[in-house]
């Protein structure tokens, strides 16, 4: 099965509902974890760079022998990529 993640900060999601945002009727989002939305709505209003900076701590913290500089350059990769970046 094909990991599905958030389309706004990179988490993986997983298999159940429970990361995952929801719409304004309050259904599932598919694209987005419950961190990033919310009620059809995106809970932070930020550049890439702010949401870079946000998530490497994160990133560190699921990859622990991982360096700051190696995980802003791995999402710094990754992020532009995701739906919310895309130019």
């Amino acid at each position: 099965m094909k990991e599905n993640y958030c389309q706004c900060c990179g988490m993986p999601m997983g298999n159940t509902d429970e990361l995952y945002g929801t719409n304004k009727d309050n259904s599932k989002n598919d694209d987005y974890c419950k961190y990033c939305y919310d009620k059809g709505c995106f809970t932070y209003d930020c550049t890439i760079d702010e949401m870079i900076e946000s998530c490497i701590s994160h990133v560190i913290d699921s990859h622990p022998k991982m360096k700051e500089e190696e995980a802003r350059k791995m999402m710094q990769a990754f992020l532009p990529t995701l739906k919310r970046w895309r130019k």
